[in-house]
């Protein structure tokens, strides 16, 4: 499954509420002004910083 394109236009980076970019195939949202990417479980965005790795 794949996120909806209504979710994915509210979706901000909760660290500097920059635009994020959607990666299907690893199933994550990339900030690229933070260099952070969220993981998304079970179609479920994981939006913490602690929880986001660095690109």
């Amino acid at each position: 499954m794949t996120l909806s394109p209504q979710l994915l236009a509210i979706l901000v980076c909760p660290k500097c509420k920059g635009t994020l970019t959607y990666r299907e195939a690893d199933e994550a949202l990339d900030c690229p002004s933070c260099k952070l990417r969220y993981p998304v479980r079970d179609d479920i965005p994981v939006m913490l910083v602690d929880e986001a790795a660095a690109l």
